[in-house]
């Protein structure tokens, strides 16, 4: 039986709904809801079930580079160096990416995020801050008075993993 769609596009579609959702309410509220990372987690066995894209040597590569990438993420969540909603994310997308496109789903996460610091730093800057709750954006640095920027690093994340994940589907 032949289908007119190829199967694995269906989770596809929903990781990328659910990717650029939370680049949104990271952008909008500094919180990517745990609600959306479940949905990734549990939509990547399907995606795994039905495309040829990955073997099973390869989800499992996939999941040995998600827990890597949350174990040093919840390190680095524990300095107070990254939000744990970006350690969430930057694990379900490094699931979706597999072991093979993670390398470049990290740098291009580097890549994009410094670009969305500088971007920030610009007159353009205060209208992404307009559009955020100001219940979640400190005013100030802890004592010191000057004004901080908090940035939504799960846009950043978002953008390299729909970058690295999405594509390969279509070639």
């Amino acid at each position: 039986m032949s289908f007119p769609v190829a199967l694995h596009l269906v989770p596809l579609a929903g990781f990328a709904g659910l990717m650029v959702t939370a680049a949104l309410e990271d952008c909008r509220r500094l919180i990517i809801p745990n609600g959306m990372i479940l949905g990734l987690c549990i939509l990547w066995p399907i995606y795994a079930a039905t495309t040829p894209l990955l073997s099973l040597a390869a989800a499992g590569g996939a999941l040995l580079c998600a827990a890597a990438v949350f174990i040093v993420g919840a390190l680095l969540f524990s300095r107070g160096l990254i939000g744990g909603g970006d350690v969430k994310l930057l694990a379900a997308a490094t699931l979706w990416a597999g072991p093979a496109a993670t390398p470049p789903l990290l740098v291009l996460t580097g890549l994009l995020g410094g670009v969305l610091c500088f971007l920030l730093l610009t007159p353009a800057g205060a209208l992404i801050t307009l559009i955020r709750s100001p219940a979640h954006e400190p005013s100030a640095a802890a004592g010191s008075g000057t004004s901080r920027i908090v940035v939504p690093y799960g846009v950043a994340i978002a953008a390299a993993a729909l970058i690295v994940t999405v594509p390969p589907n279509f070639t």
